[in-house]
């Protein structure tokens, strides 16, 4: 949600900072800016609307000369997605230009003061009282004047600061917010992720919340809270650059799901030796905890749901998996003997920090599952265990929800031989059925190849219904998430059961149902729900196991996935709902990479 970029070198600066602003593209937004020093003075060049109509503006103005800049790309919540509300913000004497992401809870507060003061404003927005009030406190050092601002604001904020008093410098600052600093040869970077600088540089330094950085072009340096030099270490990126490129693909979603089972192979075979689940450097006493609580949001939160019921099914745990925006308000009964587990694709998920807070004030021990190394999440954990996905670029998830719930399943077996509460036959079995998920992920692309055809059936509903039991109704979860965020068509999952109780009455003649009938042993049931819809009039398409040729006599249409143990299921379950909700939106003409109104790390409540 929303994105900055910062650079300081020898370059031009605005080509430098365009690439990178295209680069956090997938984060979510509605306008875009991007400031420059030039000549004593920023010049500033700012739309609505996507990063080419900014780069088109840009060539416009002669290019920006100038080879220190800052840039941002707004996702709005403070004011609409206009040109005056759009980042780079700059001051009312035209010194500073401030990018920033997050929220600044008492902006209202602030910007009053600020009135009462004289200052203009020229925007509706939170931020531009950042730059304001810098200004207010701007006395020749501007480390100290943005210590003084910072010290104001409360909220959750990354800030660069372009300052034409300081021409040979730019500063940034968070507090709860996701942003990095580049180290190159001669130049350096910040930014709020690292696809905005990977074709730059690979040699990165996390900042954590608090700190400031000092970034000229032949060093940084960062300072905490107070203004003490403090040594930070350097990470270096592994994954390849490609990684954050389509390849060929015309969108990163589709490119993202075929990647599912390389993904799943790098999320799984590390963890697996001799037959053996091994979470390295995990020394938890499984037996001190009474309870499991799993808490996420959107797609991870579903995860979440497959994972309540496998750590149940196996450990014989209580466990249950809760909304992490509602957690945090719920004054939740935990304690020492708790084990939360937090899942975020990002590791930055605002709502997800806020309730891993809560429960660690209350003594839980957390246990978080994430992508991003370094991210907040795994930072604030007592445990951390990466997913591994590589970089995820389309806002609609696919290989980190499965990835994650593949760590999921290996958690849980995990624990559940910690317990005793599993034979060595059926680990044997569930390990063995665990390394074959890269295998059978590909197995579910395979078999699918007429899913365009039914997406070209499908695509012309204006809502519909997914429904299943069991870990069935879990995956119906996402499937319809996914179906809903790229397509923007009203989807609702049900657990089938349910059915008679009040949904059925929305069942009408030509309305579609995805029935998931991969859970055997209540096979019988669902084939019952179907026919009670059908009955009504509906089209079904069912997703059921490769081999079960009952299915056929009673849907309209059929997607089939690999068969594997059942608690194994919903890893490859979801993949031909991910492709059918990708063609369904490629037919109805939707952006299917930048849906609209949503981001990719949702960093604000």
């Amino acid at each position: 949600m929303c994105g900055i970029i910062g650079y300081i070198g020898t370059a031009q600066a605005a080509p430098v900072l365009l690439e990178g602003l295209r680069k956090l593209e997938y984060r979510g937004y509605d306008s875009a800016g991007v400031a420059v020093l030039e000549g004593g003075g920023i010049d500033t060049v700012k739309t609505s609307g996507r990063i080419e109509a900014l780069a088109e503006k840009v060539r416009a103005a002669g290019g920006l000369s100038g080879s220190v800049g800052i840039g941002h790309t707004r996702w709005a919540t403070h004011g609409v997605p206009n040109e005056t509300n759009a980042h780079p913000h700059v001051s009312s004497d035209g010194r500073f230009a401030v990018v920033h992401n997050g929220i600044i809870e008492n902006y209202v507060e602030l910007r009053e003061e600020l009135i009462s003061q004289g200052v203009s404003f020229r925007s509706e927005t939170d931020t531009e009282v950042i730059v304001q009030l810098l200004d207010r406190c701007y006395d020749g050092d501007l480390k100290q004047a943005l210590m003084r601002t910072v010290s104001r604001l409360r909220g959750s904020y990354a800030i660069g600061v372009l300052s034409a008093s300081d021409p040979d410098v730019i500063y940034a600052s968070r507090s709860a917010m996701p942003l990095i600093l580049g180290i190159g040869a001669g130049e350096n970077f910040f930014a709020s992720d690292i696809t905005a600088l990977v074709s730059h540089t690979r040699n990165v330094i996390d900042m954590d919340d608090g700190e400031f950085a000092e970034i000229r072009r032949d060093g940084i340096s960062v300072f905490d809270h107070s203004g003490k030099l403090i040594r930070k270490p350097e990470r270096r990126i592994t994954w390849d650059i490609a990684a954050a490129e389509k390849n060929g693909y015309d969108h990163f979603m589709l490119k993202e799901i075929m990647e599912q089972p390389a993904a799943l192979k790098a999320s799984i075979e590390p963890r697996l030796r001799d037959g053996r689940v091994v979470f390295e450097g995990l020394e938890l006493d499984m037996s001190r905890f009474d309870r499991v609580l799993i808490t996420a949001c959107g797609s991870a939160y579903y995860a979440g749901c497959v994972g309540r019921t496998v750590i149940e099914r196996l450990c014989r745990v209580q466990t249950e998996a809760e909304l992490a925006s509602e957690l945090r308000y719920r004054d939740p009964v935990m304690d020492e003997r708790t084990l939360v587990i937090v899942i975020s694709q990002s590791g930055e998920t605002a709502d997800t920090i806020a309730a891993l807070k809560e429960c660690r004030s209350r003594g839980a021990f957390v246990l978080s599952i994430v992508n991003v190394v370094g991210s907040s999440i795994a930072k604030l954990s007592d445990f951390v265990i990466y997913t591994w996905a590589g970089p995820e670029i389309a806002v609609a998830t696919t290989k980190g929800y499965t990835t994650q719930v593949a760590v999921l399943e290996m958690f849980a077996l995990w624990a559940a031989d910690r317990l005793g509460r599993v034979s060595p036959e059926r680990y044997a079995e569930i390990a063995a059925g665990i390394a074959r998920i890269p295998e059978r992920a590909q197995r579910a692309l395979d078999l699918n190849a007429s899913v365009r055809r039914l997406a070209k059936r499908y695509h012309g509903n204006s809502s519909l219904f997914f429904m299943g039991r069991d870990l069935d109704y879990a995956v119906s979860l996402e499937g319809s998430l996914k179906l809903k965020e790229i397509s923007y068509i009203h989807s609702e999952a049900y657990a089938a059961g349910e059915l008679k109780h009040g949904t059925i009455a929305l069942i009408e003649p030509g309305r579609l149902v995805i029935a998931l009938c991969c859970c055997e042993r209540l096979f019988e049931k669902m084939v019952s729900n179907i026919q009670q819809v059908k009955a009504r009039g509906a089209k079904v398409l069912a997703v059921a196991c490769e081999g079960e040729r009952r299915i056929f006599s009673e849907a309209d249409d059929v997607l089939l996935v690999p068969r594997a143990d059942e608690i194994l299921m919903p890893v490859t379950e979801i993949i031909p709902m991910q492709l059918f909700a990708y063609h369904v939106a490629l037919e109805n003409g939707c952006d299917i990479d930048k849906p609209k109104n949503l981001a990719k790390s949702v960093t604000v409540e």
